[in-house]
């Protein structure tokens, strides 16, 4: 597991990053070959005290990324709730693999298939584009792409539509269901 932690308007003490460690560490029981693994500690002047710590935790796995956000009033009951999270999202994420009957692929060829994503930030401009993201992308059917924004907690999803070679966009419409955009050339 690489982990990565980082503080937005705080300092992550040693003890903190410690504690991180550990809570994590047991992740790995439940989910082996865990990739990279980021956590993101902010802490927020809100008016409500319970809700200041923010952490935020995002891992990569087997080509998946499952990620948990939650707020508290200190940082250690931050990541316990987190973790909390994410355990209940690794047993779902396991139990779709199983009940899909899908083999999880080698350390190897998730190394070969995985890449580093990457956000680069264009020139400011007065109502211009300020933020560009680049993510590795995998053919995958319209029933993995509802997986898979299910465990991002997205209400949109972009992927390869490995149904018919395009890109496609996942989106979760006001009645809980779902649409599909296919994008065709004019």
């Amino acid at each position: 597991m690489e982990l990565v932690i980082k503080g937005k308007n705080m300092e992550v003490e040693e003890a903190a990053q410690d504690y991180i460690r550990d809570k994590l560490a047991k992740l790995e029981r439940h989910l082996p070959d865990l990739g990279e693994v980021k956590v993101e500690l902010t802490y927020e002047m809100t008016k409500a005290a319970e809700k200041r710590y923010v952490a935020q935790v995002t891992i990569n796995t087997h080509g998946a990324l499952l990620r948990g956000e939650e707020r508290a009033s200190n940082i250690t009951a931050a990541i316990d709730n987190v973790v909390d999270v994410l355990n209940r999202q690794i047993e779902r994420f396991k139990g779709r693999l199983y009940r899909s009957k899908r083999r999880t692929p080698s350390t190897k060829q998730l190394a070969a298939e995985l890449t580093e994503p990457e956000e680069e930030a264009a020139e400011e401009e007065e109502r211009g584009i300020v933020k560009v993201k680049r993510f590795p992308v995998k053919p995958m059917s319209p029933e993995e792409a509802v997986e898979q924004m299910e465990l991002l907690s997205h209400d949109f999803f972009i992927f390869f539509n490995a149904d018919n070679d395009h890109f496609s966009v996942l989106y979760r419409r006001g009645d809980g269901d779902y649409g599909l955009i296919e994008p065709e050339l004019a």
